[in-house]
């Protein structure tokens, strides 16, 4: 085993190695499915370097509803494959790999005049066979408990912004919510280091080629050609960038953020259905930092893919009318402080083109590419990472007759995962005593290591401590610290926008950003 600790001074230090060998095995795309891929073949034994022209989680990895979700709304399109699917990769994730980034979140769809009988009756029937799908996949229902009918008074103290008037009640149902999306991805990226693989972001891939690539390191400008017995593509919505074969069909997905005290502080995601829709619902989502995250959209968006996409005023409207419909008070326009929207890497195949995006299968596809010769990774979604990654170095190994061992990510822990976790089971061995459970919340295990590792004075306070407007902003400046030391964070962006997620609601972004930056520059001198 090596150091998980990905930095500046690795990152240089592998990338020269890097042209005087030739790996096994090189990964383009820093998101959760290349770093999946990344994770899977070092561990098996391969010798693998993954390369990212920004930063990990740039894309698509960090605009998720952060849920490792068990697939209920593919039941209701029949899609019932990958609904089992997601059952068991969200089992896999709260029991075995990443049970200190997954909690259980119960999630509510009140019960109201408007709902209608048989609209309540259809969702209690779906609900049931989600339950199923749990039983399937092994997951106790200590771990995620099963679906029932709550009084008013439950779901007011779940939801406090949530209409009383005629309100019967509720269904409740569980599911997993991640603390963060983009941690994920930087967990995984971690313990592939761990494991031999070479992690470099700011490394951008110009061509692929069956035995390799010619690279561009942005940071210099320098080309560089890389050899490797097998490439595989996982750049998700940017594939055809790279390979011209490749055509996928993204669907825009857009998310509001507004304090969380703005719906009461809740402690359970609101689920409101969509009108004229049988399988879509909005959900108001409690998230980290004092934040309520409302989404998300399922939108065609042909065209050049951006590097950032945008909300559209159309879809923000669309979020605030449907949540409100069963709020006391509705949501309007200033109560927004953020947005944010992800683009949806869904494979285009024959007669998906006919119907919206929103009923578009969300199974992925593994193949060799007949332009490039590497194996292209595509589709899938955030929860089903771990078998996308399974599939992609299984054929990879058989395209390129590597020899590998078998697959063992399901029984991997990830950086900051307890070793040994069983029903009901919580991250204890993190929590130390004095420690801050959002602390524990990001990092586990680790959690008390992210404090005593700091070198910086004043390590154990708030980031927004002392500064207007910035109280909740719970991040410690250790945290700040270690992103530099340990997660491979190299500027103030990478730090704000994806180890912390202060950057989504631009107003805190702005009230810490000189304090990072100097946190960033301090941290950065001492390596």
């Amino acid at each position: 085993m090596q150091s998980t600790a990905l930095t500046a001074l690795r990152r240089r230090r592998e990338l020269d190695e890097l042209t005087a060998e030739t790996v096994d095995l090189l990964v383009v795309g820093g998101g959760v499915t290349g770093t999946g891929v990344a994770l899977d073949a070092a561990a098996r034994g391969l010798s693998v370097a993954l390369v990212e022209a920004r930063d990990l989680a740039w894309g698509t990895s960090r605009w998720s509803s952060k849920l490792a979700h068990g697939g209920l709304r593919y039941l209701a399109t029949g899609d019932v494959g990958v609904a089992r699917e997601s059952a068991r990769e969200r089992h896999v994730l709260m029991t075995r790999t990443a049970p200190h980034l997954v909690r259980a979140l119960p999630q509510v769809l009140p019960l109201t005049p408007g709902t209608g009988r048989r609209r309540g009756l259809t969702v209690g029937i779906g609900f049931g066979l989600g339950d199923l799908l749990r039983r399937d996949a092994g997951t106790s229902s200590l771990v995620l408990p099963g679906p029932r009918l709550a009084r008013p008074g439950e779901v007011a103290r779940l939801v406090p912004a949530v209409a009383r008037e005629r309100l019967h009640g509720a269904w409740i149902a569980h599911d997993g919510q991640l603390v963060d999306d983009a941690r994920l991805v930087v967990a995984l990226a971690r313990t592939a280091a761990g494991r031999g693989a070479k992690i470099l972001t700011r490394v951008r891939a110009i061509s692929l080629r069956a035995d390799g690539a010619t690279l561009e390191d942005t940071l210099t400008g320098a080309t560089l050609t890389v050899r490797a017995r097998v490439v595989v593509n996982a750049t998700g919505v940017w594939a055809g960038t790279v390979d011209p074969s490749v055509r996928l069909r993204p669907s825009r997905g857009t998310h509001v953020v507004v304090p969380a005290a703005r719906l009461g502080s809740p402690t359970g995601a609101l689920m409101v259905p969509v009108p004229g829709s049988g399988s879509r619902y909005v959900f108001a989502l409690p998230a980290q930092l004092g934040r309520v995250v409302i989404g998300l959209t399922d939108e065609e968006a042909p065209g050049p893919v951006p590097d950032v996409p945008v909300a559209t005023q159309a879809e923000i409207d669309f979020l605030l009318e449907t949540v409100s419909g069963v709020l006391a008070r509705p949501l309007l326009p200033d109560d927004v402080v953020g947005t944010f929207a992800g683009l949806r890497p869904l494979v285009d195949t024959a007669g998906s083109s006919d119907g919206p995006s929103a009923d578009v299968s969300r199974k992925h596809l593994v193949e060799v590419s007949p332009s490039t010769g590497a194996v292209n990774v595509l589709g899938g979604k955030l929860t089903t990472y771990r078998t996308m990654a399974e599939d992609a170095v299984d054929l990879a190994v058989k395209h390129a007759g590597l020899t590998a061992g078998p697959c063992w990510t399901t029984a991997l822990p990830l950086v900051g995962a307890p070793s040994l976790v069983g029903p009901g089971s919580t991250v204890e061995s993190g929590r130390g005593g004095e420690l801050p459970d959002s602390l524990v919340a990001r990092y586990g295990t680790e959690a008390a290591e992210v404090l005593a590792a700091a070198a910086l004075p004043g390590s154990a306070s708030a980031i927004g401590q002392g500064i207007a407007g910035a109280a909740h902003l719970d991040i410690t400046r250790a945290e700040i610290e270690w992103a530099v030391t340990h997660e491979g964070a190299l500027d103030a962006d990478d730090v704000l926008d994806r180890r912390t997620r202060i950057g989504l609601v631009p107003a805190d972004r702005a009230a810490v950003r000189d304090g990072v930056e100097e946190l960033v520059a301090d941290a950065l001198a001492r390596l």
